[in-house]
């Protein structure tokens, strides 16, 4: 199967969500190179059902279906595998409840093509920022990032984001099955493993707006487990087991 880039979007009950951003990614793609991977995690609204319906309608979108819902990481770990077994030099991450704007997407692409070997989608760095988010929910976000930025001890200003655009060889070359994290942890620990494997990470401004329908899938649990991680992470890193 040849690509230029990958997009990953994994599902969880988001049947209102999908056909719209399935078709506003393919209206900013060029579909002749490049490629839709849906992720559904056995979603009981019918998510993965749609996105099979589509899928047969539109020959530039892949379904892949996992048996339940064990977290975003081991959602996209399973995706990245599945991308990788195409040609595509690209591999990108975004959620689909349209947080991430799709049109953002070439901007990810560009950044990558210019010579980033991971652009990150970043709401706090200069032109980025949030649409719709209350005061406590932006403080969360901007707090988390500042943490796991000085516990990690690294530039990256937007660690917990999950908009992102991989060259390949980043995924052949960090140990991806030793990836621990299954919630937003992963975003942290998958832009670390980048960074101290030497590839060059850049940040590319975007606006992060609440989703449109919908129910969010953050947690207490998931934001408890990515500020557990970050210190792990940094034990690994000082004593080279990372």
């Amino acid at each position: 199967m040849s690509a230029r880039a990958v997009v990953c979007v994994p599902t969880y009950d988001e049947r209102d969500n999908l056909e719209p951003l399935v078709r506003a990614l393919g209206e900013v793609l060029d579909v002749t190179r490049d490629r839709v991977l849906v992720i559904d995690d056995r979603s009981p609204d019918g998510t993965g059902e749609l996105a099979d319906r589509l899928a047969a309608e539109l020959p530039w979108l892949d379904v892949l279906h996992r048996p339940r819902k064990e977290g975003i990481g081991r959602a996209y770990l399973e995706g990245f595998a599945r991308a990788l077994e195409t040609d595509a030099q690209l591999v990108l991450e975004m959620d689909c409840d349209f947080s991430h704007d799709p049109a953002d997407v070439l901007r990810l692409i560009a950044a990558c093509e210019d010579g980033a070997d991971l652009a990150l989608g970043s709401r706090w760095v200069d032109g980025g920022g949030t649409e719709n988010w209350g005061l406590v929910r932006r403080v969360i976000s901007r707090g988390g990032s500042l943490y796991a930025r000085l516990v990690l001890g690294v530039s990256v200003r937007d660690l917990t984001g999950g908009f992102k655009c991989f060259r390949r060889h980043v995924l052949e070359t960090i140990d991806r099955d030793a990836i621990a994290a299954r919630g937003y942890g992963f975003q942290i620990e998958g832009t670390y493993r980048a960074l101290r494997a030497g590839f060059r990470v850049v940040e590319v401004p975007i606006t992060f707006a609440d989703r449109r329908v919908g129910e969010s899938k953050m947690s207490g649990a998931i934001v408890l487990e990515a500020m557990r991680q970050v210190p792990v992470l940094r034990w690994k890193a000082l004593r080279g087991r990372l």
